[in-house]
């Protein structure tokens, strides 16, 4: 592991508590927020980027503003774990867009998905034209996701 991933202070994690706020942030209103030059506060920013720590900057969209009004999780148990099963697995899943999120897990099941769709219609397509044709799948429990209640990506507090 890179050094400098483990050398944080306040100020570090409040730039970047900022930036999860909202990542287009002005680097003056940062630099102000901190108490720091623009140049070192860029230098502090520039460092967490380097080192892996601040991996891209994004948005969020409201999915239902995009008509996919339902999210699901579904957790998948495969036939077999051999690597090349896994890899494939996971090739599969990259070709669908409706699926957000991918992992493999423990427990009696073998992967957790996220999925969003647009209805319950939707979702009956989504299984059988493209998660039920992926090889090895031996069983599926999908959940209706009905609120979240909390989505973060960090245990930093914005």
């Amino acid at each position: 592991m890179n050094q400098e991933r483990k050398s944080f202070d306040a100020t570090d994690l409040t730039i970047l508590g900022i930036l999860l706020r909202d990542s287009r942030t002005p680097l003056q209103e940062i630099s102000a927020a901190v108490g720091l030059s623009t140049t070192s506060c860029w230098n502090r920013i520039k460092r967490m980027t380097d080192s892996g720590t601040l991996q891209g900057y994004t948005v969020k969209v409201d999915l239902p503003s995009l008509g996919y009004h339902d999210q699901l999780i579904v957790q998948v148990t495969l036939d077999s774990h051999s690597e090349e099963t896994l890899y494939e697995f996971g090739r599969a899943l990259e070709s669908i867009p409706e699926v957000l999120e991918a992992s493999l897990i423990s427990g009696d099941y073998d992967y957790f998905l996220r999925i969003a769709v647009k209805d319950t219609r939707d979702y009956e397509r989504l299984l059988r034209e493209r998660l039920y044709k992926i090889p090895g799948i031996r069983h599926s429990k999908s959940s209706f996701v009905l609120r979240t209640l909390k989505k973060v990506d960090t245990p930093l507090t914005a």
